[in-house]
């Protein structure tokens, strides 16, 4: 959702009516997973994707019928369907794409929750009795907003909280109350990442603009007005003048939270470091040589910082790709964010 959001709120601010498509079932090759998103309007203003660009053209299609009668609809594309040789899916995968118009109440409820960094489950019918297809409910782990039914209510709440124990967003199919059998797909949208970048270094500057492009937040931490600068850094999310302990006071440090410290200044470096290796941010990354680090953990140990924190630093900071340019560091450093998010060893 985060990929799409911002489009959607400007397009509905100007007074246009927008159709979301979501991936909500893949088999084989797809080339992209469950929850992935494409909003676009009767006009072909589109952000965001549901595959590699196979089947694009014709969820728009579809799309632009639905804005125009306000009907919800599920797309199927499958080897087996000779729709799915057109569109491109020959290849051995096939794809369920739910189709529907954009309610301004349901994105200002999401809107809410991003904004309060809260991770919400939206719950849609997408298939079941004719009157339900489209309905929807947003639950957090602490309020529910809307109502799908009367009869439905309560398990989709149910199969939400589950959803955001897991954080797993998929489908299930349900009974309600009344025996109608009604299929939902569960939607889970956590709040975007967080960067948070101790240092506004030359590497910070496209750091931060990598980060952007990748849908993180973005926070830099500087004392120093020459190098912590709104010129230096116009498109931060945040910026914070300050003395990284006083600094990150002024932050949530979750797990959904990444942080390079970058200065090479034990003064600024330290400080962070005491800090955020007591939190449960996912990434810690240092700037500086093996031998500039060996001396960092030396000092940190004498500060009182076990060896088991210190050895979850990432240091020297960032994937090998042989870069010399700030540049090419920034981008090693953004590669090994992904990789430690992901799961993956880089």
């Amino acid at each position: 959702m985060l990929e799409v959001i911002e489009d959607i709120r400007r397009w509905q601010e100007s007074g246009e009516d927008v159709a979301l498509a979501t991936v909500v079932s893949t088999w084989g090759s797809s080339p992209r997973g469950v929850g992935a998103k494409m909003a676009f309007t009767s006009n072909t203003k589109i952000a965001g994707s549901v595959s590699g660009g196979c089947v694009e053209g014709a969820v728009i299609d579809a799309g632009i019928q639905i804005l125009t009668t306000g009907d919800s609809k599920l797309l199927n594309f499958g080897v087996a369907d000779e729709t799915a040789f057109e569109v491109g899916l020959a290849c051995g995968g096939s794809i369920e794409v739910f189709v529907t118009k954009v309610n301004p109440e349901l994105l200002i409820a999401i809107q809410n929750q991003l904004s309060a960094s809260v991770v919400s489950a939206v719950v849609t019918v997408i298939a079941g009795p004719l009157v339900m297809i489209g309905k929807t409910l947003l639950h957090t782990k602490e309020h529910t907003y809307g109502s799908i039914n009367p009869d439905l209510d309560e398990i989709a709440i149910k199969i939400a909280a589950e959803a955001l124990l897991n954080n797993r967003s998929g489908d299930q199919e349900v009974e309600t109350g009344a025996g109608e059998k009604v299929r939902l797909f569960i939607d889970v949208i956590p709040p975007p990442p967080v960067l948070v970048m101790v240092g506004g270094v030359h590497i910070a500057i496209t750091l931060s603009a990598l980060a952007k492009a990748l849908g993180y937040h973005t926070i830099v931490i500087d004392p120093r007005k020459v190098f912590g600068s709104e010129e230096r850094f116009p498109e931060v999310d945040q910026l914070i003048q300050a003395w990284p302990n006083r600094a990150l006071e002024q932050i949530s440090l979750n797990s959904s939270t990444a942080v390079a410290v970058l200065t090479h200044d034990p003064k600024i470096d330290d400080p962070a470091l005491k800090v955020v290796l007591e939190s449960d941010v996912f990434y810690i990354g240092v700037l500086g040589s093996r031998k500039t680090h060996e001396k960092r953990r030396q000092r940190l140990l004498a500060a009182g910082i076990s060896p088991a924190l210190l050895d979850q630093l990432h240091a020297p900071i960032g994937i090998d790709l042989g870069g010399c340019t700030p540049e090419e560091t920034a981008l090693e450093v953004m590669a090994q964010i992904t990789s430690v998010r992901r799961g993956h060893t880089g």
